[in-house]
């Protein structure tokens, strides 16, 4: 005989727990060239600089000058302002940037006719055509120092600095709840 009631809602998952610190580091014994951030960091300015060698845009460029270039093109953004939070840098670096790459001729400001206060970005020919060379460059350069990685060991340090970068959101947020 079948229940006329109606099904029972799901109750609701408690939050995760938080996860417990790892004990990786101790600070009576701590090597700072053994530092997360460094590491990263080092990777990072190794990275970045075999992108610029391998650039050849034909302009004087560095990876901060054209990936504003790249996120306007893709669509990420399209204002100064959703740029500067798109590269992570603040609004005051990034009108500089724009600077430079307006005197360079590979983008224009456009102030929008809705809301003055609003300054669209808009790539030249030129703009464009650098920011459509940005994926193979990176694709060249990423394969490059990926030399000697499996496809499984490839997949894994993406995982773990996701994983990484999920912790210290996490740590992030439970700290700012404490506080309150």
């Amino acid at each position: 005989m079948r229940s006329s009631s109606p099904p029972m809602a799901a109750s609701p998952s408690p939050a995760p727990a938080p996860l417990a610190a790892a004990t990786f580091f101790d600070g009576d014994h701590y090597r700072p060239e053994d530092g997360l951030l460094l590491l990263l960091r080092q990777a990072q300015l190794a990275i970045g600089q075999r992108v610029t060698e391998e650039a050849d845009l034909g302009i004087p460029s560095t990876v901060p000058q054209w990936l504003p270039l790249y996120k306007v093109q893709a669509g990420h953004a399209n204002t100064v302002a959703e740029l500067a939070r798109k590269c992570n840098i603040d609004p005051g670096a990034m009108t500089r940037l724009l600077d430079r790459l307006e005197a360079k001729g590979l983008c224009r400001r456009v102030r929008s006719e809705h809301d003055r206060r609003v300054v669209h970005i808009e790539l030249t020919p030129a703009g464009e055509e650098v920011a459509q060379r940005v994926p193979h460059i990176l694709s060249r350069v990423y394969n490059a120092v990926l030399a000697g990685f499996s496809a499984d060991e490839w997949q894994q340090l993406q995982d773990f600095l996701r994983r990484v970068r999920a912790n210290a959101e996490s740590a992030s947020t439970h700290s700012r709840e404490e506080s309150a």
